[in-house]
């Protein structure tokens, strides 16, 4: 397991739409590395299918976008963070359609554009590409990345851990690169440069049930934590209400932009619910319809409730929504005659690296972005189609300022990087025990840390988790590295993170319920914050704020 080194201006571990948006501005100023763990099309950015809010055309205002992103996020947002969130939306759209983001057009309407409307929303601000948004901006962002002569990617590179001076024994702490595994030959590279930027996406995998792809393991935000970065609210993680219930789909999404169409949520009898629940029933933000679901589902003994769309045209439906119809034909439903069964699956990270205002974290040289991060806009609960908007906004704000933190990591003493040493390792004989840990942790997670917890699942939790970080520590440094391993070391560390964090926070609130402290608490108006030590415990934070900087 030989090692390289391979120095960049720039390293960029993820291949979504905030790294590659990242990447493509930067690689004007310096050289740029790309990691992506899996092949290059494979990203999170390309699994969403409902769209990226910006106000388009009036009556919508961004004030109006803002209220509604505050009021989704429970209070918990950082006011500055959505203000520049929602006023650069429409720039980051119009960037997009430069780089040939063709989405569905209206010419008909103000604007010219087909604009959704989704859960949490007060007007129609989503603009999307079919059912598929995701992957047409990623196409796009991809094609314009690989045609920049300053750029380089590498496909099946794993990062296993970033390196920094104070692990090395420097001065002033600041990133130096990362240790990367390329999965093909097992042969692990050195990837040096001054200035990082995570944009790894979130953690659903972390939970038994959820919406994201498979690359979804939290490596960015558990490599930060090693790293002694800060990480904030890891306590909310948004379930998606509407993933297709089927044994064999695994983890297909049904697009919120569906309720937002008409489409309504009734009980196997055809009761409707959500009106119980909330005076914006189906439209209701995504945390009150996941757990009214939940509840439904538990109180009744259900496996399932019902999506119904039937009450919309049905050449309406395969024409707005091509894929999701197509998916459910595969796998046995007909959108456009019956309703389709789904339950709620764990999909988006509020929490992540806290940054400031321009993507920066308090290890000088490091940045971080999209779902990895913690930028303040999103509070408690994200609100839909602000995930793709968020990461467009702040990638480009994090390129802003990145020549200037290259120009600080080139001038500030280094330690030299020493090659990565396997020691003694050896190959695994016990390649069970990472099946079966990887297995626990997200059982564990979905049973205690899910949609609904108390003080005593959370004490569970901590304790089983505990015991197989142990384990999986152990079996880290007697056994040679894989991409399975470095997975189940960073889901441990992330479902620690979620453990702990939920335990702080007394209250209920948002994307957090505990039924041990179910009403909110005015106290509480506050985030979060948890980083390693210096002896490797947590050292926490309950008065943290979002990070100011430049």
């Amino acid at each position: 397991m030989a090692s390289t080194t391979s120095p960049f201006d720039f390293l960029v571990i993820g291949g979504g739409i905030a790294g590659l948006g990242y990447a493509l501005e930067v690689a004007n100023t310096g050289r740029v590395a790309v990691l992506a763990k899996r092949e290059l099309s494979e990203a999170a950015t390309a699994y969403a299918q409902g769209g990226i809010a910006a106000v388009w055309q009036a009556p919508d205002s961004f004030d109006a976008h803002f209220d509604d992103t505050v009021r989704a996020g429970a209070g918990l947002n950082e006011p500055e963070a959505v203000d520049i969130c929602v006023r650069n939306g429409p720039e980051q759209v119009r960037r997009l359609i430069d780089l040939g983001v063709l989405f569905t057009r209206r010419d008909e309407v103000p604007g010219g554009y087909d604009l959704g409307r989704e859960g949490g929303h007060s007007a129609r601000r989503v603009l999307h590409a079919g059912d598929v948004t995701g992957r047409a901006l990623h196409d796009a962002l991809l094609a314009a990345v690989r045609d920049h002569k300053n750029v380089e990617l590498f496909p099946d590179f794993m990062a296993i851990d970033l390196i920094n001076a104070r692990k090395l024994g420097g001065g002033v702490d600041r990133v130096l690169g990362a240790y990367a595994l390329e999965v093909g030959t097992g042969q692990i590279r050195t990837f040096e440069a001054p200035v990082v930027m995570l944009a790894t996406g979130g953690a659903g995998k972390v939970y038994l049930y959820t919406s994201n792809p498979d690359v979804a393991s939290g490596d960015g935000l558990a490599m930060a934590y090693r790293a002694g970065a800060t990480l904030a609210n890891m306590e909310f993680v948004q379930f998606h209400p509407t993933c297709l219930f089927h044994p064999e789909a695994k983890n297909f999404l049904i697009s919120e932009a569906l309720r937002g169409e008409g489409a309504v949520l009734r009980l196997p009898d055809g009761e409707r619910f959500m009106d119980r629940y909330h005076e914006r029933a189906e439209l209701a933000p995504r945390d009150v319809v996941a757990r009214a679901i939940d509840a439904e589902i538990k109180s009744r003994g259900l496996d399932h409730v019902l999506l119904d769309a039937t009450g919309l045209a049905a050449d309406y439906l395969r024409e707005r929504f091509p894929s999701i119809h197509d998916a459910c034909k595969h796998w046995g439903f007909d959108l456009t005659v019956e309703p389709v069964p789904v339950v709620p699956a764990a999909h988006y990270f509020c929490g992540g690296v806290r940054t400031d205002l321009w993507g920066q974290t308090d290890l000088p040289g490091l940045f971080a972005c999209g779902e990895t991060a913690h930028t303040g806009v999103h509070g408690a609960n994200r609100l839909a189609s602000n995930s793709l908007l968020e990461a467009a906004v702040f990638a480009s704000r994090a390129a802003a300022v990145a020549p200037k933190a290259l120009a600080e990591g080139k001038a500030a003493s280094r330690p030299s990087i020493p090659s990565w040493d396997s020691g003694s390792a050896i190959d695994s004989d016990e390649a069970v025990m990472v099946a079966h840990n990887w297995d626990e942790i997200r059982r564990c997670m979905w049973n205690y840390v899910g949609i609904v917890r108390s003080d005593k699942r959370l004490r569970r939790a901590e304790r089983r988790i505990e015991l197989i970080r142990q384990e999986i520590q152990q079996y880290y440094w007697d056994f040679r590295l894989t991409g399975d391993l470095i997975e189940l070391r960073n889901l441990a560390v992330v479902a620690q993170l979620v453990v702990h964090c939920a335990q702080l926070r007394r209250e209920s609130r948002g994307l957090h319920f505990n039924l041990d402290c179910p009403g909110s608490d005015p106290v509480w108006l506050r985030n979060t914050a948890i980083r390693q030590g210096a002896d490797g415990e947590p050292v926490f934070d309950l008065a943290a704020s979002p990070l100011r900087g430049c």
